[in-house]
């Protein structure tokens, strides 16, 4: 399997896409350890194996030919911050934009931290409901580490992602008791962690619990590589997608890479004998691309997108950074393509049937000048390409 991530140089308008010499994702040299903080998953509201068919939310779309869509993690601040209705709505202006060519993202798939800091109901209208109000296609979503945390000083107990659920796990599409008169309603995502099936593409979005690095159950384990499986058998009719909110490589000097995660994804391919197309995550406060080299000639591109809104970006280490090292065996074959760390953004993401095969084209949209003027004005950071292609064929 051969497959690469192309730049398209035309698209670097004003911005530096070489602005420092790191090539590598890093890891932090002190992690302190807060498996303590490990919370139990609630109840699934659909049945195993957790599948949503995108056509019982998207009636009488056709998306077998192309599709459009978005991604972006990290959009809620309990701090101040302009910047999450800005990404909000500039994402909701692409699509009222592109309704005139008739090439509208049909959905956004949210990479999780949606409120902070602690998942709690009454964040949600500030953080979710209001700026997102006007966006007028779905939204699905995986939690993030702060979807999941609990508020220790709160008068009313409540478990873990139990908000979250009521707002994306509901059993049927409703609105939503402490949404504050919002007219969106619930989405009905199976679990935590499901499987997004689409006519051109299988997500399967991850749960990595409240830890800093991620802690994926032995359950859930198991669930993913069947997922794997089921996925690599539908190629090289769909794409396969693997969304997570815990970042695997980072070069940021707030996160870093998460050990754990990698760990996890490549035991799991393993089992499987199976990799994944592209895989997205948040978590990170900025955006990187990075592309995983094995030795079969495999390529995967990793993205993170989690500049979506909280008040404070996550910078890039620079490399006389003495609290990173990059010099460990599992970041060796991994390169850091390029990367935003100063301004908010999201991704705009098209797969495309061509000829009988699929191109996936990612495109990072960022807020210029970082909208110190209180005007959006999304900018193309970058376009990348994806060519998806099996032993089954070839492109």
């Amino acid at each position: 399997m051969v497959y690469f991530c192309a730049i398209d140089l035309g698209f670097k308008k004003k911005y530096n896409m070489t602005k420092v010499e790191r090539k590598r994702p890093v890891v932090l040299n002190n992690v302190q350890d807060d498996s303590f903080k490990w919370k139990p998953l609630p109840k699934a509201a659909g049945k195993w194996p957790y599948r949503l068919d995108i056509n019982k939310v998207l009636l009488g779309e056709d998306l077998s030919s192309s599709m459009q869509f978005h991604m972006v993690g990290d959009t809620g601040s309990v701090k101040h911050s302009d910047f999450q209705r800005l990404v909000a709505k500039e994402m909701t202006s692409q699509i009222s934009m592109a309704e005139q060519d008739f090439t509208v993202p049909s959905f956004l798939l949210h990479l999780g931290d949606i409120v902070y800091n602690h998942g709690e109901a009454n964040e949600y209208p500030a953080q979710f409901f209001d700026p997102y109000e006007q966006y007028p296609a779905p939204i699905f979503a995986i939690p993030g580490n702060h979807d999941a945390d609990i508020n220790p000083d709160s008068k009313t107990p409540y478990a873990s992602l139990a908000a979250f659920t009521e707002v994306f796990c509901a059993r049927e599409q409703q609105l939503i008791a402490f949404s504050k008169g919002s007219n969106r309603l619930s989405m009905i995502q199976p679990n935590v962690y499901w499987t997004l099936k689409t006519p051109l593409a299988n997500f399967i979005c991850l749960y990595g619990n409240i830890t800093k690095f991620g802690t994926i159950t032995e359950e859930q384990e198991a669930w993913f590589i069947q997922e794997l499986l089921n996925a690599h058998l539908e190629r090289p009719d769909k794409a396969l997608i693997i969304c997570l909110h815990h970042a695997p490589y980072s070069a940021d000097t707030n996160h870093g890479s998460s050990l754990q995660m990698i760990s996890f994804l490549e035991k799991s391919y393993d089992k499987a004998g199976v990799k994944p197309d592209i895989v997205f995550s948040g978590h990170v406060h900025s955006y990187q691309r990075f592309s995983k080299h094995y030795t079969d000639g495999t390529i995967v591109p990793y993205i993170v997108a989690g500049a979506g809104g909280y008040a404070g970006l996550h910078p890039i280490a620079k490399l006389d950074d003495a609290n990173v090292t990059d010099d460990l065996a599992i970041l060796k074959d991994v390169r850091l393509e390029n990367y935003c760390d100063d301004c908010y953004g999201f991704l705009k993401v098209e797969i495309k049937k061509i000829n009988g095969n699929l191109l996936l084209t990612g495109e990072y949209h960022t807020l210029a000048d970082n909208c110190l003027d209180g005007v959006a004005n999304a900018v193309l950071f970058e376009r990348f390409y994806v060519p998806l292609r099996y032993p089954e064929y070839s492109l």
